[in-house]
């Protein structure tokens, strides 16, 4: 059967796979999920990214925190990396990982070679956006207890 069910005249076709190059890009933070590690000793936090302006704009980036895991290390690095993001977005105390979503930010982006020798993007900081547009910095609240299952909110 000979039926045309796709133009593919009226669609750009999918952009390049390369790294972006390395340096400074505002994003904004399309989405967040929790994935286990390899080991299946912990698990982390994938934040899913997308570059919102210039010659990059719509390309996903992807930073991921180690912020259950039995190496001590790892989950003081994801934290600070988590805080950066907070302040960058100027929400100090979210309740859940979807309301760092949407806020533009700056990431700085890094090219390096993966585990196969292949370029890949990483991001190495997070700042905000000058002039921003986050949300103002919350006075801080009365201290809670910790919350026993470990989870970060």
């Amino acid at each position: 059967m000979d039926e045309v069910f796709f133009d593919a005249t009226s669609v750009e076709p999918a952009g390049s796979f390369d790294p972006i190059p390395a340096g400074d890009y505002e994003v904004v933070i399309l989405e967040s999920k929790w994935k286990p590690t390899k080991a299946g000793t912990g698990s982390y936090l994938e934040i899913k990214c997308q570059v919102t302006k210039g010659d990059y704009a719509k390309r996903n980036l992807w930073a991921r925190l180690n912020l259950k895991n039995p190496n001590v290390t790892a989950v003081e690095i994801a934290k600070r990396e988590l805080s950066a993001i907070c302040h960058a977005v100027g929400v100090l105390k979210p309740k859940s990982k979807d309301e760092l979503n949407g806020i533009p930010l700056v990431a700085k982006v890094a090219v390096r070679d993966n585990q196969d020798g292949e370029p890949t993007n990483e991001i190495k900081g997070w700042k905000a956006v000058e002039g921003g547009s986050a949300a103002p910095v919350a006075t801080p609240a009365p201290k809670q207890p910790v919350n026993a299952g470990g989870a970060p909110w």
